[in-house]
């Protein structure tokens, strides 16, 4: 049968890829180019071995072939063609073996573009790469094996999590796998540097790119997460400092302290030793995000169910974390730098305190994520810490990051005059002032709103005004604005595309700032043609249908009429669905969006006996939608911050340091 096909692909995958670490391994010792070569042959053959198995589960699962046991816990015969497509990643045995998949192709990607390019890296990053593909591979073939047969074979299957049964579980669970295994070659090219004694930055410029894509399909997956939760959960916002949430924030904020802190390498040749640290914490979050959502050690809203693989990815966690940490100390002393900081006002100490600030944002996350875990070890009792606590503690460190974000550009290599830094700031300050004062004449009281705006103004203003420097300065060349604009962004696209980042979390901060502090939210059991009022906003309540949906759902639809200081806006019709072979009940939301606010109405429950009477959750959120154009501005920064230069790629290493030292391409 196809699905044994699947398994024999899978087993051989394994086998090749211990093959290819033991092939390495050897010809690196043995100094045997044959062995090295072999190996990396083995490496790329992983990838469409992998492909295959994956081709045959999708297969199993478009056929109905419910004598597989993934096939039946995911799939049922009426559930749309797409969804059991997308169910290869829906449960835990389907993305694990998806996730080999991502890994292989990463993997096989970096062989075949690098080979020729570093050969004194390449062979030590294909063995700890592959080690990784191991342990994923033997979790996939002797743990969580999808290809598992059942008895007797059921006429029809469960059918998918009602959570996933959404058009964005097509794309957000891809991204954060892609930015998760993404992560591996960083690691990987930093281990080889480490085991090679290649302690240049020959490595940081070989996986930059790799970084930036590792970061960019996560930093998506987090904002399409955010937008699923707010369209499908029901509970009014997008991030709930779930646990599984925090698992994929956790290593997105390691990753981004690296981003920033590799350029301190790049241009004065410092920090080599604590970038070694932040990419091994980037990796070893990526292990541990994963064990966090695989074993079910802490509950949460979008966790798998608990499976035995815990163990097995604490131990591997151990193992990787302990030879990382041996081979950084045995490397220590040539990690020195023998340049230090020359002062506390310079570039290189803005980027060291943004990194000390993104860690301490993580280090809370982590003690609130793991707070049940540590409680339960000391008092015998599993508490948690819900969002109030991430808010005060986090809140204040995302305000100093913010506030960094603005006066870093302006900050200089080697040392910033004091009262070069104070004028370069002083009107951008006063204009926030003056834009805080034209929010306090219109009515916004709260303190903390006007502070948080203040500091995403302040930032916002500085980074147009880097534009704004950077067009003129052309244009008094003699270009059109237009073409000066371009031109700008097409010779500095590390420079600007840092700063079209900063824009975008400028965005968001107005976004989550007004949606945080100004939402306002009510509960009421209306009857047939009575009205809720909040705000500027009632709803008038129409009327409720039930009807059955595609497969074995039932739905329950109410129509409301709402209307804004008395203007009719918008029909809704939010509704509950009942999926009656699993009994799992969903609460979809309907709402009216517009640039500066969402009207919000749930369904909470109707009673059949009194078809008239229905209680809903309505909620204004106010510039909600600035936090997704934010994160549209976000990830095209990314993106042209990633396309690199090609010429920039071929120039000798020291060059580019001597040069960008100088100013040519500063970057953030």
């Amino acid at each position: 049968m196809i699905a044994d096909l699947g398994y024999a692909a899978l087993m051989i995958a394994f086998g090749v890829s211990v093959y290819a670490v033991l092939a390495a391994v050897y010809g690196m010792v043995r100094h045997d180019e044959r062995w090295v070569t072999s190996a990396r042959n083995a490496t790329v053959l992983i990838f469409p071995l992998v492909l295959l198995a994956c081709i045959t589960l999708v297969v199993s699962m478009l056929r109905g072939d419910f004598s597989l046991e993934y096939v039946w816990r995911v799939t049922s015969l009426e559930m749309p063609t797409y969804l059991k497509v997308t169910a290869l990643w829906g449960g835990q045995a389907g993305s694990l073996l998806f996730w080999n998949l991502l890994l292989a192709a990463f993997t096989c990607i970096a062989m075949l573009r690098h080979w020729r390019e570093e050969h004194e890296l390449v062979p030590y990053a294909l063995a700890i790469s592959t080690v990784t593909q191991i342990f994923f591979l033997g979790i996939s073939l002797f743990v969580e094996n999808p290809f598992a047969r059942i008895s007797p074979v059921p006429v029809d299957g469960n059918g998918l999590n009602p959570l996933l049964r959404h058009p964005g579980m097509i794309i957000h669970p891809p991204m954060l796998y892609l930015g998760f295994t993404g992560f591996t070659i960083p690691f990987s090219f930093a281990m080889a540097a480490l085991l090679s004694g290649k302690l240049d930055d020959t490595w940081i410029r070989l996986t930059r790119r790799w970084t930036l894509v590792a970061w960019l399909f996560l930093s998506l997956g987090l904002i399409l997460g955010g937008r699923w939760a707010y369209d499908v959960l029901g509970w009014g916002g997008y991030w709930a400092w779930d646990p599984v949430e925090n698992a994929s924030f956790m290593p997105w904020l390691a990753g981004t302290a690296f981003l920033h802190s590799i350029m301190i390498q790049e241009k004065r040749d410092m920090f080599k030793i604590w970038n070694m640290f932040l990419v091994l914490l980037t990796y070893i979050l990526v292990i541990y995000g994963t064990f966090i959502v695989r074993s079910g050690v802490i509950s949460s809203v979008h966790s798998f169910a608990q499976s035995a693989i815990g163990p097995l990815f604490f131990g591997f966690l151990l193992l990787m974390t302990i030879f990382s940490l041996v081979w950084i100390f045995i490397r220590w002393e040539r990690l020195r730098s023998k340049n230090r900081l020359d002062s506390v006002l310079s570039r290189e100490a803005a980027f060291l305190l943004n990194n000390f600030l993104f860690l301490g944002i993580l280090f809370a996350t982590f003690w609130g994520t793991n707070y049940p875990i540590i409680s339960e070890l000391f008092t015998g009792d599993k508490a948690t810490v819900g969002p109030p606590f991430y808010q005060k503690v986090n809140g204040p460190l995302f305000a100093l990051l913010l506030l960094l974000m603005g006066v870093a550009p302006l900050t200089m290599w080697y040392r910033t005059s004091l009262k070069r830094l104070e004028i370069m700031t002083r009107w951008p300050a006063l204009a926030a002032l003056a834009f805080i004062a034209i929010l306090f004449a219109l009515g916004i009281r709260s303190w903390v709103a006007l502070l948080g705006y203040w500091i995403v103004a302040f930032a916002g203003i500085i980074t147009v005004l880097e534009f704004w420097r950077g067009v003129r300065a052309r244009v008094k060349k003699g270009e059109a604005p237009w073409t000066a604009f371009g031109r700008l962004m097409a010779r500095n696209r590390r420079r600007y595309g840092g700063y079209w980042i900063h824009l975008g979390v400028v965005v968001m901060g107005f976004g989550i700032i007004g949606s945080t502090v100004y939402q306002q939210q009510t509960q009421l059991q209306l009857r047939q043609g009575e009205t809720l009022t909040l705000g500027d906003f009632s709803m008038t309540f129409q009327g409720v249908e039930r009807f059955p949906g595609p497969d074995d759902l039932i739905i329950t639809e109410a129509t409301v009429d709402v209307y804004k200081n008395g203007t009719f806006v918008k029909t809704l019709t939010p509704r509950t669905e009942l999926y009656t072979r699993t009994n799992q009940p969903m609460t979809i939301p309907d709402k009216r969006s517009t640039f500066t606010e969402d009207y919000y109405a749930l369904l909470i429950n109707w009673e059949p006996m009194s078809s008239d009477l229905a209680t809903f959750k309505v909620y204004v959120n106010p510039l909600i939608n600035w936090v997704w154009a934010g994160g549209f501005i976000f990830i095209l920064g990314t993106l042209i911050a990633g396309w690199t230069d090609p010429l920039l790629l071929r120039e000798p290493a020291p060059a580019r340091r001597r040069r960008l030292v100088a100013g040519g391409a500063a970057t953030d």
